[in-house]
């Protein structure tokens, strides 16, 4: 009889790996071992790590060492560390983390099972499939809220940004058949979730290397058929961004009117080095149709400081950008030159404090958009999925379509009776805190 161990996981990084590590629980799961929550008492711990940039990188090893440290107190027997940071320092792990039992690349991740058992049978597993393998249709153990999960709808990227090594680690783009993310769809609305959110690196470009075509708009559509009361999307790349897309987010009530477009920067010769799309006219253009078509569309994007050949006056025009554009939800990033990539060999690198001391500025920039765009929420009535009771706050907590889970700021608001999470209830929007904003449950939903 085959034996049965203990599997616990910890995911770090991106919700696109968060998806990879419900696959790789599910198929444990399915071949017979017990999946457990702490990794203390397990016999093997799964990292899936993140290795995009140096946050990420320092993370995931200073995870590997605290499972070694439960390892050295006998309290877990073995390590395997899968993801993009086993993908793309391979031979690193091996020779400066000696803890570490056993390697999963990012084309591997079905093979966890394998993975499992030799390592319990003191092999050393290493499988490092082809990155640029068509993703496999799997069943996921979901580790979200039930209320709400994650629709990868693609792997990969192939917009070859000059900063980044996403394609490196995890291949071209490849599109999903639309009939497996149909079927793995109707799944998550059977186990009851009702915020679905569709995320891929660039989910615009759906369709066009399976279909030849920009096909999400047409996905979109027939995940409207199904019983989700909000549908959020994650990362439309602006140069994919098609009035088609546009007129099906404005016309399907489910889509949320909620906009991640990683715009990076604004100035044109700055972002063409980058190979990035657009400049600022273009840029602005397509904000302002958006806006014209959906007055209440709230914008988020992510933008860097301190790329290669920033000068201080294009470092200006992009705070005097996000004074005037107002994106009330942005990530600002401090560049980080990562190896291989283009940008970290070229020429008008910034110095490390210069940019720091611009981060610092933009986020105060972003700080009073968001200030403001608070302010003008007070008095509103809005639509909140419940999250739970906040211990600390003393309150129910909850986002609108304007808060993203984990990225955006909550709605804090006060309710006579038991309020279930996953619910949908209407708030009057009575202050702003820190961010955040706090309100009263209407008296018919309390």
């Amino acid at each position: 009889m085959k034996k049965r161990y203990k599997i616990a996981f910890i995911s770090l990084g991106c919700d696109k790996n968060r998806v990879n590590t419900e696959q790789m629980m599910s198929l444990v799961q399915d071949a017979g071992h017990e999946l457990v929550m702490n990794p203390a008492g397990a016999d093997v711990c799964v990292i899936n790590t993140c290795g995009f940039i140096d946050a990420a990188k320092e993370e995931g090893i200073a995870n590997i060492l605290a499972m070694a440290n439960l390892k050295e107190e006998g309290q877990l027997t073995k390590i395997l560390v899968a993801g993009c940071l086993s993908q793309r320092y391979r031979e690193e792990i091996k020779e400066s983390l000696p803890e570490v039992d056993g390697i999963l690349g990012t084309g591997s991740y079905t093979d966890i099972v394998a993975a499992v058992e030799e390592v319990m049978a003191d092999q050393m597993p290493e499988y490092y499939g082809d990155i640029n393998q068509t993703e496999e249709e799997n069943l996921r153990v979901l580790t979200t809220e039930p209320y709400m999960a994650y629709l990868k709808i693609a792997e990969g990227c192939s917009n070859n940004c000059a900063f980044c090594a996403i394609p490196k680690i995890r291949g071209k783009y490849r599109s999903r058949p639309m009939e497996g993310i149909l079927e793995e769809a109707k799944y998550l609305e059977e186990q009851g979730v009702k915020e679905l959110i569709v995320i891929a690196q660039d989910i615009s470009r759906y369709g066009l290397d399976l279909y030849h075509r920009r096909a999400l708009p047409e996905l979109l559509r027939e995940l409207c058929k199904l019983d989700f009361h909000w549908i959020r999307l994650h990362y439309i790349y602006p140069d994919h961004f098609t009035d088609e897309l546009l007129d099906t987010i404005a016309e399907e009530p489910k889509i949320l009117h909620y906009f991640d477009i990683p715009l990076q920067h604004c100035d044109g010769t700055l972002l063409r080095s980058m190979h990035r799309w657009g400049n600022r006219e273009k840029i602005e253009d397509l904000l302002n149709r958006i806006r014209t078509k959906l007055p209440d569309a709230v914008l988020r994007t992510s933008l860097i400081t301190g790329l290669p050949g920033e000068t201080e006056e294009m470092f200006e025009e992009l705070c005097q950008f996000l004074r005037e554009q107002k994106l009330v939800r942005a990530g600002v990033f401090q560049y980080s030159p990562e190896e291989g990539t283009p940008a970290a060999t070229m020429e008008n690198q910034v110095d490390e404090e210069v940019a720091a001391h611009r981060l610092d500025l933009l986020v105060d920039v972003q700080s009073d958009v968001i200030d403001e765009y608070n302010e003008s929420r007070l008095g509103e009535t809005v639509e909140v999925i419940v999250e739970g009771f906040d211990e600390e706050m003393g309150c129910w907590r909850g986002r609108t379509y304007a808060d993203s889970p984990d990225v955006d700021g909550h709605v804090y608001f006060t309710a006579a009776g038991e309020v279930p999470s996953g619910s949908f209830v209407h708030v009057t929007l009575t202050d702003t805190v820190d961010g955040d904003m706090m309100g009263e449950i209407e008296e018919e939903d309390a």
